[in-house]
């Protein structure tokens, strides 16, 4: 993570702002040259110059290197435009929370292993699999990003039922190991290769994540075991040292995480999910109840 910061500060300002709305964009432009490629037959071929084939690539069509992202994954209607809608507020949340620089890397990285994947599928089977590629992957990414990191955030399944979006990312996981699996003998090969190389910064951020809850885990599990004092609430942005008679006979040192608004804590709190704010001027940390609710500082 200290690399990631690293970046950060020294290319943190060619970060793109507001990229979310630009994959919506591209989502928009895709399906008015479907419309047109519908209607006249003089554009009915128009896609077959925008997919991304390596071999055409390799000949000087470098332009396919990025012209596939104008692809739509499925064709237009009301479920279209609902998800667009989700996918837009699920990246512009993301944004807010990881900052504009993490969030550009997230979806960049995705689409440089994507062109790699399709690079290698090329070179393993001597065939161009550009028909595969759409922007599905892209807009699947951000949905995954958003699971790993609010996983108790509720949506709607079927528009009926609540559930945690933690489990509808887990079910959207088992439904690409399922494609993987019940692909053909000739097929499972390059249908791995798709999904893992078009979603590898979702695996890359599911182990970046998964290392830092581990190291936090870690800590708390010492100064649990530590004799001393605890904090408790008083300011936001102050300490109280608190008698070891008012919480028991065992405290703990004081502890990582701290609201600046509620002065709560993770040992407060422990199914509390907490944040640092991209915007405010400072390493100002948030609760997930004033994550978005707060004045920036």
């Amino acid at each position: 993570m200290q690399f990631l910061k690293k970046l950060e500060q020294k290319y943190g300002r060619y970060a793109i702002k507001h990229l979310t709305m630009y994959i919506i964009a591209t989502y928009i432009a895709g399906y008015l040259l479907a419309m047109l490629a519908a209607s006249s037959t003089a554009y009915s071929g128009i896609f077959e110059n925008l997919r991304l084939m390596p071999s055409l690539i390799l000949r000087g069509q470098v332009w396919r290197l990025v012209s596939w992202w104008l692809i739509p994954p499925s064709g237009l209607s009301i479920f279209t435009v609902i998800m667009l809608f989700l996918y837009y507020q699920l990246g512009s949340l993301l944004e807010k929370v990881w900052g504009d620089f993490l969030y550009n890397l997230y979806i960049f990285f995705g689409l440089l292993m994507t062109v790699l994947g399709a690079f290698l599928l090329y070179f393993i089977t001597g065939y161009d699999f550009g028909v595969w590629f759409s922007t599905y992957y892209v807009s699947l990414s951000i949905f995954l990003g958003f699971a790993l990191t609010f996983p108790n955030q509720e949506l709607l399944f079927m528009f009926v039922i609540p559930m945690k979006i933690k489990y509808l990312g887990i079910l959207e996981v088992i439904y690409l190991l399922y494609q993987i699996v019940s692909a053909g003998s000739y097929l499972r090969l390059p249908v791995a290769v798709m999904i893992v190389s078009s979603l590898a910064n979702v695996i890359l951020f599911f182990f970046l994540t998964r290392k830092a809850k581990h190291s936090s885990r870690t800590q708390k599990d010492f100064r649990r075991q530590m004799n001393g004092y605890r904090t408790a609430p008083k300011a936001a942005g102050s300490y109280e040292k608190v008698d070891r008679t008012t919480f028991g006979a065992k405290n703990t040192r004081p502890s990582v995480h701290r609201c600046a608004v509620c002065g709560r804590t993770e040992l407060d709190a422990p199914d509390m999910e907490f944040r640092f704010c991209s915007r405010c001027n400072g390493n100002y940390e948030y609760c997930s109840e004033h994550l978005y609710t707060h004045e920036h500082k």
